[in-house]
Order: structure tokens, then sequence, then C-alpha cells
């Protein structure tokens, strides 16, 4: 039963999973493995939403504080580790509990592809972000559609980092990235994984949660956390796509007021869940939870139990 077996749940940022993991990790005896692409930095905690200690209630949590924030990281990196560990859960006789909202980490560890043209050109990605600045995400997106249109065509222009990540594989592997992922894709993926889903019902649900996490943030120091972020070493290119750190930059510079950017955190914030729920609404495996004003959390639970008991697991 064990056999590459993962359980997975996913959902936009405040939706619940981390309550929920650690639940059914209680219940089962097992251990998380986080598949979020910040919460992978030390330091980084607050703004990340990084589960505290008491949070995590005992169970075990993988992938958190596994490099600095000058460090940039890969999503085959992450793959690599985070299946060596997932190997290790399964050898004990657990089936690990996968969380996270990166759905790309989360699909990366499933397929456990051999990748190629996943080493990061600093060089050439620099470069593209000071053109995008100089040029605007317009003319970057020009750039990809010359080489690679069936991309340029998916990719929206001010989706900047995929833009980016694109235009560094053709760069690095002379393919197109589909290209790429068909040469290098599994037949088969590697795991099994079934996939509860939770989210509110109603978007303004998710939209009042989400706001009231930043309130929290906070009021559990978030802004002291953003100066320690920001002293120092240098944020890498990865860590500094991080939602909660960098709009606070016009506030320490001086160039506006602590509400204002407390403002563009909550939208950032809240367009992020937007595409979260884009990316996973695409996966019809994913058994959904979706609950209202009304539900508790014991409610969520007894679905979820039920979702895995149905599927014998």
């Amino acid at each position: 039963m064990t056999e590459n077996q993962l359980i997975c749940i996913v959902g936009p940022t405040a939706s619940g999973k981390t309550a929920l993991s650690v639940e059914l990790a209680k219940q089962r005896q097992t251990e998380i493995i986080s598949a979020d692409s910040m919460q992978i930095y030390k330091g980084m905690d607050i703004g990340t939403a990084k589960p505290s200690m008491a949070e995590r209630k005992g169970i075990v949590h993988h992938m958190f504080d596994i490099c600095e924030k000058g460090e940039d990281f890969s999503v085959a990196r992450y793959t690599e580790i985070a299946d060596k560990i997932a190997q290790d859960i399964l050898s004990r006789g657990k089936i690990p509990i996968v969380v996270g909202g990166t759905g790309l980490y989360m699909d990366s560890l499933i397929e456990c592809s051999t990748f190629s043209g996943n080493e990061t050109d600093t060089k050439l990605r620099v470069e593209l972000e000071n053109f995008a600045n100089e040029y605007g995400n317009e003319e970057l997106h020009n750039k990809l559609r010359e080489i690679d249109p069936i991309s340029a065509e998916r990719l929206h222009p001010n989706n900047r980092k995929r833009v980016i990540r694109a235009i560094e594989v053709y760069n690095q592997t002379g393919m197109t990235i589909n290209e790429m992922n068909a040469k290098n894709k599994r037949p088969e993926p590697k795991y099994k994984a079934f996939k509860i889903g939770v989210c509110p019902s109603d978007r303004e649900i998710l939209y009042k949660r989400i706001n009231n996490r930043v309130d929290i943030m906070l009021k559990e120091g978030l802004l002291n956390e953003v100066k320690h972020v920001f002293d120092g070493e240098k944020l890498s290119t990865t860590a500094m796509q991080a939602i909660g750190y960098k709009e606070f930059l016009p506030y320490l510079n001086g160039q506006s007021s602590l509400e204002e950017c407390v403002e563009i955190l909550k939208r950032h914030s809240r367009n992020y869940a937007k595409r979260q729920l884009t990316w996973l609404k695409r996966d019809s495996s994913i058994h959904w939870i979706n609950y209202d004003s009304s539900s508790s959390f014991d409610d969520v639970f007894r679905s979820s139990t039920k979702f895995l008991l149905e599927a014998g697991l």
C-alpha cells in the first residue's frame, strides 16, 4: 500500500492546508514534506507563513530552512532532495504527506522527471531582468516569442519569472521548454499521489482569510523580519520573488506609508491565490473540500479522512 504512495494536500494560500496536513499526519503517525518554494529559506518565516513549532504539534516537517537567503534554488534540486526524503519515510512503512502551494514543486516530486537545463544561469537571468526593467515586460516577451512562440502564447508578458525561465532553457539546451519536458518526462509518474484540495467555496471568504493572515503576520513581527531579511547578505533572485518582503521596501526607503505597503501585500497575496487556483483547477484528480463560513475544521478533517478511507489509504 505504501509503495511510492503520497498523500498531497493542496490549495491556495491561507486556505487551511497546514492545519489539515498536521492533523492527518498525527492521525497516521507520519511526516510532512513541504512543497513551498519560499519556506526553504532560513530566516524567512513569518512572511512565508512557515508553521511555528507550536503549529507543527510535534510532527516532523521536511524541506524547511534548507538554504540561505542569498542562494538560488531550482525545482530540480528540490525534487532531488524531497525524493530522497519521501523514499526514507516510505521505507519506514509510512505514507508521506506533501503539502504546499507551489504546484510546480509538488508536480515535479510526483513525476520525478530527469531534468536537463536546470542549472541556473545567474548571469543570463540578471541580463534579462535588467532588459525587462529598462524596456518592459512586453519586449522581454518578444524575445521569447522569437525562439519559442508556443511558450510565448501560453505565458503572459507580466509573468516575468516564467518568461525568463523559458528563455534560459532554450539558451542552455537549444530546445523549447515543451521539447525539453517531452524529452525528459517519465512514461509514468514515479509516485502515486492522492490529492486533497482545500478551499473556501466563496472567493470572498478566502480573501478575508488572506487579509486577516497579513494582519496577524504584522502583529507577529513581520516588519522586523523584513528588515532582517534585507540586511546584510543580498537576496537571491529566487528568494526575491517571495511575497511578503519586497512589498515593504518602499516603506523602508521612505517612499510609501506602511498602510500603503500593507494593502499592496494583501493585493499581491490575493492575486497569488488566484494564480494558485488556476494551476490547481487544471488537475482533475484533486478531491476538493470546499467549505463555507458555517463549516468547522472538524468538518474539513472528516471529509479528508473519508476520501482517504474510500481510496483504501
